[in-house]
């Protein structure tokens, strides 16, 4: 399948779910780290129909599908997730411009108040939980005396590992976010290290918690949920009939 196809497919399946505000490929093909067998992901947001969110039963707050791989969540259950500072949801809002497959006038709206959902606490516990979560992934995995299957997906952890303590220690220090990474060679060579010895993550962990807590953030100890409450207030102005 072609770039063009792949990007047609995931468009199509995004639309089987009504009011699809903002989607787009994330994960190892935006930040290019992808091989040949790498799936591709997706990632996205919608808007419930207003009038369905005051029934006995909620709409559904996140679709999840495989083939294509794809992830949307309802927009206020995003903006919770993302006002956590949770990592994967926040790179919807910084990707490069030509990774977006769906991208409205409302998901223009979110992207230009994106700075507002984020704060110094919930991005260095956010980025730095999620990276450590990886390396508990990885001290389970032994000497790395295991299968070839698994030493893959050891180097893949690996490499996730590096990637958010870089991209988490630039967010809370600039306020930036660069999702497409520079040069991701030194990432795909720490992910073959570890795959030999795990245990060579550790020092890289141990480095990024201490320049966290040495580093001063350009992030506010809050974010601001104003912002966020606003947007989400005009989406459901937006979508307030029904079967909008």
């Amino acid at each position: 399948m072609t770039a063009t196809d792949s990007n047609t497919a995931g468009t199509q399946e995004a639309a089987t779910v009504g009011n699809v505000l903002l989607s787009g490929i994330v994960g190892s093909t935006a930040y290019g780290l992808a091989h040949q067998d790498s799936d591709v992901d997706r990632l996205g947001l919608f808007a419930a129909p207003t009038e369905e969110l005051h029934g006995l039963r909620p709409p559904k707050e996140s679709h999840v599908t495989t083939d294509p791989d794809r992830t949307l969540h309802e927009a206020a259950k995003w903006c919770r997730l993302a006002l956590g500072g949770n990592p994967t949801v926040l790179e919807l809002v910084w990707l490069p411009d030509e990774l977006y497959e769906v991208r409205t006038e409302l998901g223009d709206e979110l992207i230009g108040i994106r700075a507002s959902f984020l704060s110094a606490p919930r991005v260095r516990d956010a980025y730095l939980g999620y990276a450590t979560q990886q390396f508990r992934r990885l001290e389970q995995r032994a000497d790395g005396s295991f299968s070839a299957d698994t030493r893959r997906r050891t180097a893949k952890h690996a490499r996730h590992l590096k990637r958010l303590c870089h991209q988490g220690y630039e967010l809370y220090r600039t306020g930036r976010l660069t999702i497409r990474l520079d040069d991701p060679e030194p990432f795909r060579a720490f992910g073959e290290r570890v795959a030999a010895d795990p245990e060579a993550a550790r020092p890289l962990l141990h480095e990024f918690q201490e320049a966290f807590e040495e580093a001063r953030s350009a992030l506010p100890e809050e974010p601001d949920e104003r912002a966020a409450e606003g947007w989400l207030r005009g989406v459901r102005r937006r979508f307030f009939e029904v079967g909008a």
